[in-house]
């Protein structure tokens, strides 16, 4: 008599992985509570919250900061942190193998929105992984050459250690970047990010009376505020104001700039600020503006999007995704302070086209929205549990 849950040869049934619940582990840097959290962490959590919302068990291995506590549960994932965001990588693998492996998850999710930590490496039974994009010669623009170079060496292997597992991007711009450093493009699916277009909303009556530019996001050099500034004073409307809203160490140096560009007295930095304080920016700008050379997504041009507010934007891969030319805000190409600053100036003059970009991006933005995301990666996932080896 054979035990149940078993067959006469001694294995176990395939699962029916069209609707068992998943026992999903992820591996990421960081969770939406680290002081440096940023747009990555707010994807992971919107779309691994709604995996374990929909029933799946989701278990989030990443680092954490001084004083931390340990464990938490965050948005119904179960969040195990270990070391900082200096020594995470150097203490993950042997916390998976003490404590998560012997769990038998059905699949290992790696977000590889840094350093990868090469979790084929890791001997899951299988495994994905999710890429928000790439750092590629960008590091060069942040960090010391030293670490830019170590950043650069490490996407490098990429190929090789994972080349038999299956990817997910957020766009097809991180896609195409696989593709050219030798990943299969059918090993590769695309989900968009989504947007809470119940938490973005419009409100025209909380449009400034003057024209009024946003940067929204980390200060970090490769980031670009510097253009938006050198564009901010080159559009030479004196009545306009910028509101620079995060926080990074690259502040100083931007304060600094906007003395010697003499626009000092009409840029605010606001510094880091809440969502309530977020949603009322976004919806008093007459648009915000974002320069970075690369992006997975540009999720801040979508919240924009979603709040009735026109963007304007470098045409780099990845933010080329999440404006539309000419209907929900403006490309220029990436670096050219002349035509950034045109379009700034353009927007100054019509208010109409404000409102006008501003209605068609709302439209846009609705188009794209967490549960969506959330339910093609769980079919994304149970396509990866359900395949056989080897294949």
């Amino acid at each position: 008599m054979t035990a149940a849950g078993s067959n006469s040869a001694g294995v176990a049934p395939r699962r029916d992985t069209a609707s068992a619940r998943l026992r999903i582990a992820v591996v990421n840097w960081q969770c939406r509570d680290n002081p440096l959290a940023g747009g990555a962490e707010i994807h992971l959590h919107e779309i691994f919250g709604r995996l374990a919302a929909m029933g799946h068990e989701v278990v989030l291995l990443c680092g954490g900061w001084p004083g931390c506590p340990p464990r938490a549960t965050l948005d119904g994932i179960e969040v195990h942190r270990v070391g900082t965001r200096q020594t995470f990588p150097f203490l993950a693998r042997r916390y998976w193998h003490t404590h998560l492996a012997p769990r038998g998850f059905d699949v290992l999710v790696e977000d590889i929105n840094k350093v990868p930590l090469f979790t084929p490496t890791w001997r899951a039974p299988k495994l994905v992984a999710l890429v928000p994009h790439l750092f590629g010669g960008t590091a060069f623009q942040e960090l010391a050459a030293p670490l830019a170079t170590a950043v650069w060496l490490s996407e490098k292997p990429l190929p090789w250690f994972y080349r038999r597992y299956a990817f997910e991007a957020i766009s097809e711009s991180t896609k195409e970047d696989l593709v050219q450093r030798g990943i299969a493009a059918d090993r590769i699916r695309v989900i968009f990010p989504g947007i809470d277009s119940q938490h973005y909303t419009p409100d025209p009556s909380q449009r400034a009376t003057r024209p009024t530019f946003a940067y929204l996001g980390r200060l970090k050099k490769y980031k670009g505020v510097d253009l938006v500034l050198r564009a901010f004073a080159a559009c030479d409307v004196p009545e306009a104001t910028l509101e620079i809203a995060g926080a990074g160490e690259f502040r100083a140096e931007l304060e600094q700039l906007a003395g010697t560009l003499g626009v000092a007295s009409r840029v605010r930095f606001l510094g880091r600020i809440d969502e309530t304080e977020k949603c009322a920016l976004l919806r008093r700008a007459w648009a915000t503006v974002f320069a970075s050379p690369k992006e997975g997504w540009g999720i801040t041009n979508l919240e924009a999007a979603a709040s009735g507010t026109p963007v304007i934007a470098s045409n780099s891969p990845g933010i080329r995704e999440s404006v539309r030319h000419g209907e929900t805000g403006f490309l220029v190409k990436h670096g050219d302070v002349a035509a950034m600053a045109g379009c700034m100036r353009r927007l100054s003059d019509e208010r109409t086209l404000v409102e006008h970009l501003g209605a068609n991006a709302r439209r846009f933005a609705e188009g794209f929205t967490w549960a969506n995301a959330a339910k093609e990666t769980e079919a994304h996932l149970r396509e990866v549990v359900g395949r056989e080896e080897g294949r």
